[in-house]
């Protein structure tokens, strides 16, 4: 099996350019697009019909469903495709809290959420239901005693994700996990980012519902999934005509579904070994960051952060210029998620660490992938520590006033 990069890859890149936000997106995978080409023309089957094409096509879907929920310790039938991460999370928290409204109406997340999670919160607060936003400590991380003591006699669901997005934090879930489990509350833990880049297993997180995403492991857009663990009221939210276990309604986008179950087979085979190699990339960039600039500051945990996972705030810097003089120079970095449609807004995460307004104005995430290679990491910190240079003295920034 191809693991690395090909020729393919680089000329859809782009041979001369450098690409650091792969929490963002991924390219899709060689193999992935292969996989999938198929089912636009041949195998173009519905697969909820009876015949031999809408029977290739269910062949098809379930195969991948088989590949995604073994992959992740669960059965298959706790699998259900969604159009990516954003439904998965509205589906958990929305489908959860609508059915489960003889219990209680209290829901509990953290105030570093990504804004599927946050948005949907803020939605049952409009429909009557009650929500906790709990706060961070410095590094971005909650703690299992924080949840034991926000949780309530009428409280029904607490969605903690499993790492964040913009800083790389990873959150204690298997210790949350023992305390909504003695407490009898339902979890939900949103790993689009971890998925990648960690062992995501059921069991061993303890979570009742997990958030997934294609896009983020070199599959297609528009897909994802959430794992429901059996006997897990749940709510539709799309209704229609029953698919996926009457859970989600909708014709399967059987083309992308086929590519997620593609990107995720290679995905377990190579994981672990790409986590190591990110993980050392990832820290040279923090050593040679911190010995070539000065008036730095690393956001999110030290440690307990995702191998692929960059933030930096510099001191002095605009990160919007930041950004614009990376991209001019063929580097393709990010402020933080890219998910908010344009938003100039500061960043709500970053807010939530309690960080001076010139540390989140001056932020900047590299995240990396399996296209990312040592010389790309040198010829970014030439071009950073120039830019920054630049830029700070093209704003008269006084370093020792900050």
């Amino acid at each position: 099996m191809t693991v690395g990069p090909s020729a393919r890859e680089g000329i859809i890149l782009g041979m001369n350019r450098i690409y650091l936000d792969y929490a963002a997106t991924t390219p899709m995978r060689p193999e992935v697009v292969d996989a999938m080409e198929p089912f636009f023309n041949d195998s173009f089957g519905n697969p909820s019909s009876i015949h031999t094409y809408g029977q290739q096509a269910k062949a098809a879907l379930d195969n991948a469903r088989d590949i995604i929920a073994n992959g992740i310790g669960a059965d298959s039938s706790e699998v259900t495709f969604t159009s990516g991460g954003t439904e998965a999370d509205n589906l958990a928290l929305i489908g959860v809290m609508m059915a489960n409204r003889d219990k209680g109406n209290h829901l509990i997340t953290t105030q570093i959420e990504h804004d599927a999670i946050l948005n949907s919160a803020k939605f049952l607060e409009l429909i009557g239901m009650r929500a906790t936003y709990l706060p961070v400590d410095k590094y971005g991380q909650v703690s299992a005693q924080q949840v034991a003591e926000a949780i309530e006699p009428d409280t029904v669901l607490v969605s903690v994700m499993h790492a964040n997005n913009e800083v790389g934090t990873i959150q204690p879930i298997e210790a949350i996990s023992a305390v909504t489990k003695e407490k009898g509350v339902l979890l939900h833990t949103d790993c689009v980012q971890t998925f990648g880049q960690l062992p995501v297993n059921v069991d061993r997180l303890g979570a009742d519902l997990i958030s997934l995403s294609s896009h983020k492991i070199y599959g297609p857009k528009g897909i994802g999934a959430l794992y429901i663990r059996n006997g897990v009221s749940i709510q539709p939210v799309l209704h229609g005509g029953g698919q996926e276990r009457a859970k989600r309604s909708g014709t399967e986008n059987v083309p992308a579904i086929v590519g997620f179950g593609e990107a995720a087979r290679i995905l377990f085979n190579v994981r672990e070994s790409e986590s190591k190699r990110l993980t050392t990339l990832r820290d040279l960039i923090r050593f040679e960051i911190e010995r070539r600039i000065p008036n730095v500051k690393l956001n999110g945990h030290p440690t307990d952060r995702l191998p692929n996972n960059v933030n930096y705030s510099f001191a002095g810097v605009e990160g919007q210029a930041l950004l614009l003089n990376l991209d001019l120079a063929g580097i393709a970095a990010s402020s933080g998620s890219a998910c908010s449609a344009g938003s100039v807004e500061p960043s709500h995460v970053l807010k939530a660490l309690n960080l001076p307004d010139f540390y989140i104005r001056s932020a900047l995430r590299l995240s990396l992938g399996r296209l990312t290679r040592e010389a790309d990491i040198s010829e970014v910190l030439e071009v950073l520590e120039k830019t920054c240079e630049r830029l700070r003295l093209l704003a008269g920034s006084s370093l020792s006033a900050v």
